[in-house]
């Protein structure tokens, strides 16, 4: 057998006769020989193009096939395309090999000679580029719903193509369209194999999640607790409110003030800290209210994490945790987690993601922002404003940037909770929202007329005058945003405290936020228990 894949095997012998044989399909001539030596060349057959994959281990060889006396292999001489390259023959074993592998593009001839024995030339051609393959579709690497996927792109018109092992017409110029009813369960892999057999290979991972839906600007959500969506009576209020068209979306909890996770999250670092409860289910949640054509927001608490700070103050991790002058972990709220710790950010992110892929439709960041109360009475390790370093809002603002580049691919919406104060008194509580509004989709200020003090925007009394107070304070959020696509989505309140007629209190609000042009907004009571008679319908 030849010891090169697909050669021709020219044997020089001892006879006085020239014949012809054939022999494993390929032509061996018999010449001739004065010599008592008798060898073959084995190589490329006449006219051959070597591709990618037999380059590599391609050679020319000349075998001694039977010798009485003795083959000269040192006085053997090998050229190129007329150039002598003998030096690069290796002889050993009563063997003379030539490599291939080093021989440029294109067409070449050799031409071996052994003084006594015989010769041979071999013509043939290299050709080891691949095709081109490139992809223009999916655009996304995620794949929604029952969606199809079309993979389509271009490569060499006479290139055969693959799609997932599936052979794919290609076109007289080279473009190709295959549409695929399932995902594989890993990379699809795309296969371009030209008429020599050099391949170009492209994987695509798609991840399918599950169907969006949409808000159409117009989020008319309340806010529903862990605890509350898995319990039966207050799962089927909600449903209630949403059969009768009182509202349109709903804001559920993912992780809440305490840093607990209320689904069975997969996130290492929450499971590793104990943070996951697994309250509800999150996939069934989103199945039956995607079933309703209801709208998700999925509220993750961002930087005050009483569960992440004390673990991670425990395992001496202090960069996590924003401190006081004395170096001990800042205390209010039950520990506040680092804004400028890159360990904070990516967990967070990393539940966010992981609720994206799992089909919540949009997420809202709240308590993203430092801690209340003076700035000198904190450290937040890793960032100093004072030594030139970016100020606490900016550090703010660059997480809502990373979170608009990591959420994406989702096509899932984000905003950010932000106080009240924060349209005149951004550093009191370092929430810039300019800054935040170039990265969020939509600004959820808490307005909740019992959270003013008196005299705010020039209301006396902003808990009796619910309207003024939600009608003048929307008039600077709207004013920061304008010029761009950032929506305002007023936090209202619909709670027991310091209500004098709930209903009037609410409604109240509604109207000052539709008198301001705004259509929609989020709802707030901790327990979960709304004033039906409130709310209108909507068509």
């Amino acid at each position: 057998m030849p010891t090169v894949p697909t050669t021709a095997t020219r044997v020089r012998p001892r006879a006085l006769a020239r014949a012809a044989l054939v022999v494993g399909g390929l032509a061996a001539v018999l010449i001739a020989c004065a010599s008592d030596t008798e060898l073959a060349f084995d190589g490329p057959a006449d006219g051959e193009v070597l591709n990618a994959e037999r380059i590599g281990e391609a050679a020319i060889v000349v075998r001694v096939v039977d010798d009485e006396t003795t083959a000269r292999f040192d006085e053997a001489t090998v050229e190129h395309d007329g150039e002598d390259v003998t030096d690069a023959a290796v002889i050993a074993d009563d063997e003379l090999r030539f490599p291939l592998r080093d021989l440029e593009e294109g067409e070449h001839e050799i031409a071996v000679a052994v003084p006594r024995a015989g010769s041979e030339t071999f013509a043939f051609a290299v050709d080891t580029t691949p095709p081109e393959l490139e992809l223009t579709e999916p655009e996304d690497t995620v794949v929604f719903g029952d969606d199809e996927v079309t993979v389509a792109g271009r490569t060499e018109a006479d290139a055969t193509l693959t799609v997932d092992g599936a052979e794919v017409a290609v076109g007289a110029d080279g473009a190709f369209s295959h549409t695929l009813q399932d995902l594989p369960d890993g990379p699809i892999v795309l296969t371009a194999t030209d008429p020599h057999g050099n391949a170009a290979e492209e994987e695509l991972e798609l991840r399918r999640l599950a169907s969006r839906v949409e808000s159409g600007e117009d989020v008319r959500a309340v806010h529903v607790t862990p605890h509350a969506w898995a319990t039966p009576s207050f799962r089927e209020r909600i449903l209630g409110m949403i059969d009768d068209g009182l509202i349109n979306s709903i804001q559920l909890d993912l992780k809440d003030e305490s840093g607990r996770i209320g689904y069975d999250s997969q996130v290492p670092l929450a499971r590793e800290i104990g943070a996951v409860e697994a309250v509800y289910d999150l996939e069934d949640a989103v199945a039956e209210l995607h079933g309703r054509d209801i709208h998700i927001v999925g509220r993750i608490v961002a930087f005050r994490d009483r569960v992440l700070a004390e673990h991670a103050w425990d395992e001496g991790i202090r960069d996590m945790v924003i401190q006081t002058p004395d170096g001990e972990p800042y205390a209010g709220y039950g520990g506040f987690t680092s804004f400028a710790s890159d360990e904070v950010l990516e967990y967070n992110l990393a539940i966010a993601e992981e609720a994206a892929a799992a089909g919540i439709d949009s997420i809202l960041w709240d308590y993203i922002r430092r801690p209340d109360g003076p700035a000198e009475n904190l450290v937040i390790p890793g960032l100093d404003p004072d030594a030139g370093d970016r100020t606490m809002e900016q550090a703010v603002v660059d997480f809502t940037e990373l979170a608009a580049e990591r959420l994406a691919p989702y096509r899932v919406e984000h905003g950010v909770s932000v106080y009240g104060i924060a349209a005149t008194r951004a550093s009191q509580i370092a929430q810039d929202v300019g800054g935040m509004a170039e990265f969020v989709d939509y600004v959820a200020p808490m307005l909740y007329p019992s959270h003013w003090g008196p005299g705010e925007y020039d209301v006396a009394d902003p808990n009796r005058q619910p309207y003024d107070i939600i009608f003048r304070s929307l008039e600077a959020f709207l004013d920061i945003v304008e010029g761009t696509d950032t929506r305002i989505v007023p936090w209202l309140e619909d709670t027991s405290y310091r209500a004098y007629d709930r209903p009037t209190h609410v409604r109240e609000q509604i109207r000052a936020a539709l008198d301001r042009g705004i259509d929609e907004w989020l709802m707030w009571d901790p327990v979960v228990r709304y004033t039906l008679e409130a709310y209108e319908p909507r068509d």
